[in-house]
């Protein structure tokens, strides 16, 4: 029989939690299990994961396939390094807090407000191109355009 380790879903509708559980192949993902082996939280923060260790690593070393999210699970837990032997990097990514609309706006205005106070190199464009800034051809100051007072 082709054991898998794979997670079940359970939890109310849009608040989904999950059981890691040792299960045959064939069987439904909400299905038979053989072996409730932890549970997986993801919506908490930072998500839970409570694996038995010592089950994982029997089910592993008699042949049960991971799915890829729980062999993340087992990497983070240390069931994996147990089994494989191998140094896994368990860097478990944190999340900053979302900020808000009008928090992301102000530090914009902030960002900008300091960037054009402090910023004492600025150089105005139409000194830059070389002149005192009457050079533009749409102004009405010259007579070379013959406009309207004929």
């Amino acid at each position: 029989m082709a054991v898998k380790l794979r997670l079940m879903r359970m939890g109310k509708k849009k608040q989904p939690t999950y059981r890691v559980v040792a299960a045959d192949a064939r069987s439904p993902r909400n299905g038979r299990f053989i072996e409730i082996i932890g549970t997986y939280e993801p919506r908490q923060d930072p998500s839970v994961i409570n694996i038995d260790n010592e089950r994982a690593v029997h089910w592993l070393s008699h042949g049960a396939q991971p799915t890829e999210r729980v062999e993340k699970l087992l990497k983070i837990s240390g069931a994996w390094t147990e089994h494989t032997g191998e140094a896994v990097d368990v860097a478990v990514p944190t999340r900053e807090p979302k900020k808000s609309k009008k928090q992301l706006e102000k530090e914009a205005d902030a960002e900008e407000s300091a960037d054009a106070g402090g910023d004492t190199d600025a150089v105005d464009p139409a000194a830059e191109a070389g002149g005192d800034g009457d050079e533009g051809g749409d102004e009405q100051g010259g007579d070379e355009q013959g406009g309207e007072d004929e």
